[in-house]
């Protein structure tokens, strides 16, 4: 378990190197939700995405002699980016381990923040198998996507932000992915503002927490196909589990199409660029997987790492 102190230690690591993101809001989108709702935008983050925070607070917690080694993980695109970037800015080198089909732009993005990369199939291969190996191999020290309580510390800080800027919230809605983010932000958060309303948010296709809570017990699922890429994970963190299923009041889903319709919400009325899994939690306010009417609403954007390319073809 992280606790709050965790999460408020990772903030000084961060502070002058980590952005402390802007909570936007917008008259037109409290009308259409009924709510007051406030946005964490970690599309502005430093690499497009919230997953530089535990990144750097990990990466920047090793030794020197752990850096010389160098460090390694697995990531479809925005915690390879993340790791590349902080590894560069600690003085370290960086392998990823990616699958094949994660979007050329975060694959172009992660080379080019200095990262090797290693690239499999995520619908054949066992990627923590083969993460691990390349670990051993290489002397790699790996820094995983969610499961480590640095990382989930670090990203507990935007949630720490979003209460400091906004602290009478009376819900929070995270995406969730293998749960790092969902973890820190729901620690952050129960601490900060006691009675507040936790709900992790998920692609209908890749529903491993859903599942988790309905059985007692951490699923595992097939990888998901959804337009989420961030979010295509197969079953909750081993230890980022216990935390959010601690502290949320539940898990929701929601489809591909209400991820699209809520991206080109942001697009078109509040000019932002979000990605899908960016996009994922605001889609629960947008088609009613949650009902939060009448209150204030914290959600994470959580990133924004995403192509013309790719935004035309999902758009049109």
């Amino acid at each position: 378990m992280i606790t709050i102190d965790d999460v408020r230690a990772a903030a000084t690591r961060l502070e002058g190197v980590a952005h402390r993101t802007p909570v936007l809001t917008s008259r037109t989108l409290d009308g259409r939700i009924g709510a007051r709702v406030f946005l964490k935008a970690e599309n502005f983050q430093r690499m497009g995405a919230f997953k530089f925070r535990g990144a750097y607070n990990a990466v920047s917690s090793l030794s020197a002699a752990e850096l010389e080694r160098g460090v390694i993980t697995t990531s479809s695109g925005n915690h390879a980016q993340a790791i590349a970037l902080a590894a560069r800015l600690c003085g370290a080198t960086a392998m990823v381990v990616m699958p094949i089909d994660a979007p050329a732009n975060k694959a172009a993005a992660t080379e080019a923040y200095g990262a090797s990369l290693v690239r499999y199939d995520r619908y054949v291969e066992d990627r923590e198998a083969l993460v691990r190996r390349v670990a051993d191999e290489t002397g790699r020290m790996f820094i995983p996507p969610y499961d480590h309580p640095l990382v989930m510390a670090g990203q507990g800080t935007a949630a720490l932000e979003l209460v400091e800027d906004v602290p009478d919230l009376d819900a929070l809605l995270v995406c969730v992915g293998g749960g790092g983010l969902l973890a820190g932000c729901a620690t952050a958060a129960a601490a900060l503002v006691p009675g507040i309303r936790i709900f992790g948010v998920e692609p209908e296709a890749g529903d491993d927490h859903r599942r988790s809570r309905m059985a007692g017990q951490r699923v595992t699922i097939p990888v998901p196909r959804t337009i989420a890429d961030g979010q295509q994970t197969d079953a909750p963190g081993e230890l980022t589990w216990p935390i959010t299923n601690a502290l949320c009041e539940d898990f929701v889903t929601v489809t591909d199409d209400q991820i699209i319709d809520t991206m080109r919400f942001l697009f078109e009325r509040m000019k932002l660029v979000v990605e899908p899994s960016g996009a994922s939690a605001l889609a629960a306010l947008f088609c009613g997987a949650v009902d939060l009417r009448g209150l204030r609403v914290g959600v994470t954007i959580s990133g924004g790492n995403i192509d013309v390319a790719r935004c035309r073809e999902l758009f049109d």
